[in-house]
């Protein structure tokens, strides 16, 4: 019986002093929160307007969850002064924090310990031809891939490239934009690993859509072509995606394409039959460029009619793709 009652003893007496050992709760103005509510995300340098955990043992009225304000600091009571923390690791933060208190004489010795709740000042941008549209904050290993697979991967009119912007010093340190182009083809095969770089927040990931071509005229499919995988278009490609002309199309054709200055569009006449019957060369196409194919008895359309029955200008609608191949 006596060893039994001292077996009893020993075990109530253990879990006392573990319950003393644990930390005290997180809290911020009326709720509070427990330490084992919070995440301890990935290591990655603190920022501003992120949330941070901080634990003081034996201190519950230090323990609490803080935000990073816009200028990077942070305030703690009974601490005189803001700390601050945007560009530190947590392990740093706790060293910080731990020295303060000691130069305040809030504590002799303290142990503190620094963890990330919430980030908010690594934030990765997917926009363009992308399935949906997302906003992130890059916690952990992210990679290029991983980004465009979170905005549920490229539409069908995704370009052939993707753009990575960032934001860089430069030579003065002032902050400069740094744009990054990937070869989507190149990105997807896996060809090149060094294509799926690292991604650290700050970036803005945009995928272009595809250029395209304008059919119109006495053809047998009008309307607009995306040209993917960076293919060149030409006539003789854009009249095989209109399914070609019909009876009575004229031997002439004509280019509209935006003129120099960006302010209108110039005409370029070409001898459709002659390129047609392989006596003079094809002619290549531009992205935007409106191929136009008048029936053969004269009459022509102005450009005026011709965009507004593709819609150019306003809303297009749906679009026909050309996967096209180099």
């Amino acid at each position: 019986m006596r060893k039994m009652t001292f077996t009893l003893l020993a075990i109530a007496a253990a879990a006392a002093a573990s319950a003393q050992q644990e930390p005290a709760p997180f809290h911020e103005g009326a709720g509070a929160t427990t330490l084992s509510d919070v995440s301890n995300l990935p290591m990655a340098r603190i920022g501003n307007d992120d949330l941070i955990g901080v634990t003081v043992y034996d201190a519950p009225e230090l323990t609490r969850t803080v935000r990073v304000s816009s200028g990077g600091n942070i305030t703690l009571p009974m601490v005189n002064q803001p700390l601050h923390a945007a560009g530190l690791y947590p392990t740093d933060l706790e060293k910080v924090i731990a020295d303060a208190l000691t130069q305040d004489h809030v504590l002799v010795d303290p142990v503190v310990t620094v963890s990330i709740v919430e980030y908010q000042s690594h934030p990765i941008t997917v926009v363009g031809a992308v399935k949906m549209p997302v906003t992130f904050q890059a916690t952990g290993n992210v990679t290029l891939l991983d980004a465009i697979s979170r905005a549920q991967g490229l539409t069908e009119n995704a370009g052939s490239e993707i753009l990575v912007s960032r934001q860089t010093p430069d030579a003065d340190g002032k902050p400069a934009t740094l744009v990054q182009r990937i070869p989507v083809r190149g990105l997807l095969d896996g060809m090149n690993l060094s294509l799926n770089e690292s991604l650290q927040g700050g970036e803005v990931i945009r995928v272009p859509e595809a250029g395209r071509i304008f059919i119109v005229g006495d053809v047998k499919k009008s309307g607009a072509f995306y040209i993917t995988d960076g293919s060149e278009s030409s006539v003789l490609k854009a009249l095989a995606l209109s399914e070609g002309l019909d009876s009575f199309s004229s031997h002439e054709a004509y280019i509209y394409r935006a003129d120099d200055a960006g302010q209108g569009r110039k005409e370029i006449p070409i001898e459709l039959k002659k390129i047609m019957d392989r006596k003079t060369p094809d002619v290549a196409l531009e992205a935007g460029d409106i191929l136009y194919v008048p029936s053969a008895t004269g009459a022509k359309a102005s450009l005026k009619t011709l965009e507004t029955s593709l819609g150019i200008g306003t809303a297009l609608g749906a679009a026909f793709i050309y996967y096209g191949t180099k």
